[in-house]
């Protein structure tokens, strides 16, 4: 019974000192931009997800790409540390910034979460 209790005490210390790595949360943005804003539309992406990375320590890692045929389909990859990192995100002011300044350009948006089946990168 001790050892259960001590088991279950350290557990519970490395789990409130966050030692024990959480999963990332992952969400992928699908966009359909209006075509004749679609360099504006790419300057407001291009400044919130540089700041996004800059500022936000919870904002792992952010890309996004356009359909070779379609550059008006733009696709958003962003990880987080954790949900609570995404739900922090979108009360930041750049990503209101962000939001607001492409509301009229945005034709389509799609969030899909999504769960990693493997998480790897290239060690730096």
């Amino acid at each position: 019974m001790k050892r259960q209790l001590y088991i279950l005490f350290i557990i519970s210390f490395l789990w409130s000192n966050k030692i024990i790595a959480q999963e990332p949360y992952v969400r992928i943005a699908k966009i359909i931009v209006d075509i004749s804003q679609l360099k504006q539309y790419q300057s407001f992406l291009k400044e919130g997800i540089e700041t996004s990375v800059k500022l936000e320590k919870g904002v792992l890692r952010m890309f996004a790409v356009y359909e070779k045929d379609k550059p008006h389909h733009v696709t958003v990859f962003e990880t987080y540390a954790s949900k609570e990192a995404y739900e922090s995100h979108i009360q930041k002011m750049h990503f209101q910034k962000y939001k607001n300044g492409t509301f009229k350009m945005v034709q389509s948006l799609e969030l899909i979460d999504v769960i990693p089946i493997i998480y790897e990168s290239k060690k730096e």
